[in-house]
């Protein structure tokens, strides 16, 4: 396991906000209600590529799949299986009428945020989204196969790695002052 890559500096910044069992509950849920709610309006937009229609969400979870490939295979390609299965309950959902999957896109995307407030206000944490927006967007969804990962007991070396990182961080924070 390499210990000094993107991926441990990434996960140590992510998990350090995310220490909480309730924060890290309602991300688990939020996180893919906000992608269900994202996708649902980008499924209305698709382009035609070699007699295959392809929607926008598919094109957009494939781009989110090759970005966490240049950080962990394991992790992107089980992304890639749960992204896929929220992008067709979205084209399912998205084929309502117009109106209703509006509604439907509407509570998902804003519940899922309400939900992650509700998390970080548990954890007594700011929100990754409030600091740095478009890292949160694209990381969110990575991290929460991540926490899949923890919760099943996968991978441990890589767990304890990122835990003495975040005791290493709150003691150096401490020591400054």
């Amino acid at each position: 396991m390499n210990t000094d890559s993107r991926l441990m500096d990434m996960l140590t910044g992510y998990a350090a906000a995310h220490q909480h069992p309730v924060n890290i509950a309602v991300h688990l849920i939020g996180i893919p209600t906000i992608m269900l709610g994202v996708f649902i309006p980008m499924t209305w937009v698709a382009v035609d590529i070699a007699g295959v229609a392809v929607n926008l969400a598919q094109i957009v979870l494939f781009a989110m799949f090759l970005f966490y490939l240049t950080l962990d295979r394991i992790f992107a390609v089980v992304f890639l299986v749960f992204a896929i299965a929220i992008a067709e309950l979205a084209a399912f959902l998205g084929s309502y009428p117009q109106p209703t999957a509006m509604i439907i896109a509407a509570v998902a995307f804003f519940g899922g945020y309400a939900a992650q407030f509700v998390g970080h206000a548990v954890e007594k944490s700011m929100p990754v989204l409030l600091k740095h927006p478009i890292q949160a967007h694209l990381a969110a969804p990575f991290f929460t196969i991540v926490e899949v990962f923890k919760l099943l007991g996968l991978r441990e070396a890589l767990f304890a790695e990122v835990q003495k990182r975040i005791a290493e961080l709150r003691e150096e924070q401490t020591a400054a002052g």
